[in-house]
């Protein structure tokens, strides 16, 4: 918690003063009574003592005087709001391993399936773009605010040869730096990558392309999707088929996104996929802002008056 006042809040250090001094006149009451009166017949007198009760209503008074005391001082909180502008780039795998049905139908039917699902939970706003690799990354879908496009761009993924992850997460955080918000200023840049193996090809290698965007200040979130289990069919000259092994390699992702400040996931089906996009959703979909909470304080103090008066009066009427 931030405060726009900050030298506001010495003023908390009279609320330590104005307890001794409550504390210092209950005691001298006591004893001022005990001069008046012999203190074994003040049961006789008296039919019942206001007991530790009695300085419940100032110490209330004594809270809201402090909750006064901090609303004065502005302070600011962080708190998560809607972002109202953001480029998210999809950059989706068409590699020939994304062919494997070991997520039903296929990793490359399944993962635009399950983008889809994203494209929906995040904000109509928000430009989103779309970038495929393979043997080399090439664009698919400019950024933008018509997620039908995005959709359609998606549905036109085929797999290919090779897996340019580096290629891929360059081409992505260059295309969102482009993008201005209506402030002329380049709005927040995710790229959201899903792939199922290791580099193979491209001109840039992981490693040099996830510290260029670091630099460049784009967060790459990764999602390792399929299982250990996983294999794809080639067809082979005469008519047979080559069942090949494709199982998931997540070291690289792991790497990328370590080194960018975004986040990895596993997704061994598509519904753990879908649950990836919800949360990755609601994520990027916020942002943290500090924001004034004196209405707040302000408030609390005006609530805590109130049940101290209440309290008091109850208390002085049972004593009359």
């Amino acid at each position: 918690m931030t405060f726009s006042s900050p030298l506001a809040l010495l003023w908390l250090l009279a609320i330590p003063v104005l307890v001794a001094v409550y504390v210092f006149r209950d005691r001298r009451r006591t004893r001022f009574a005990g001069r008046w009166a012999t203190p074994a017949l003040l049961p006789n007198l008296i039919d019942r003592a206001p007991g530790r009760r009695r300085h419940l209503p100032v110490a209330i008074l004594l809270a809201a005087l402090a909750a006064l005391i901090v609303g004065v001082a502005r302070p600011h909180a962080l708190v998560s709001v809607p972002r109202e502008e953001a480029t998210v780039v999809l950059a989706m795998d068409t590699s020939r391993s994304m062919g494997a049905t070991v997520v039903t139908p296929t990793r490359l039917v399944a993962a635009p399936a399950a983008a889809n699902h994203f494209v929906d939970l995040l904000p109509d706003r928000f430009r989103v773009g779309v970038v495929s690799f393979s043997s080399r990354a090439q664009l698919a879908l400019a950024p933008t605010q018509d997620h039908e496009l995005v959709r359609e761009a998606l549905a036109t993924l085929r797999p290919r040869e090779g897996t340019a992850i580096g290629d891929a997460v360059l081409l992505s955080a260059r295309l969102g730096l482009r993008e201005r918000g209506k402030d002329g200023r380049t709005p927040p840049i995710s790229v959201l990558l899903i792939s199922d193996g290791a580099a193979d090809g491209g001109r840039t290698t992981s490693t040099a392309a996830a510290r260029q965007a670091r630099r460049l200040r784009v967060s790459v979130y990764t999602i390792s999707l399929g299982t250990p289990g996983g294999t794809v069919e080639h067809q082979l000259p005469g008519g047979y088929v080559e069942t090949i092994r494709v199982p998931p390699s997540p070291e690289t992702l792991q790497m990328i996104a370590r080194t960018t400040g975004g986040r990895f996931f596993t997704a061994a089906t598509d519904e753990e996929l879908k649950q990836v996009y919800t949360g990755l959703g609601s994520k990027l979909g916020h942002e943290t802002k500090p924001r004034e909470i004196t209405d707040l304080f302000a408030g609390g103090a005006a609530l805590l008056l109130i049940v101290g008066a209440g309290l008091s009066a109850l208390w002085f009427r049972r004593v009359a």
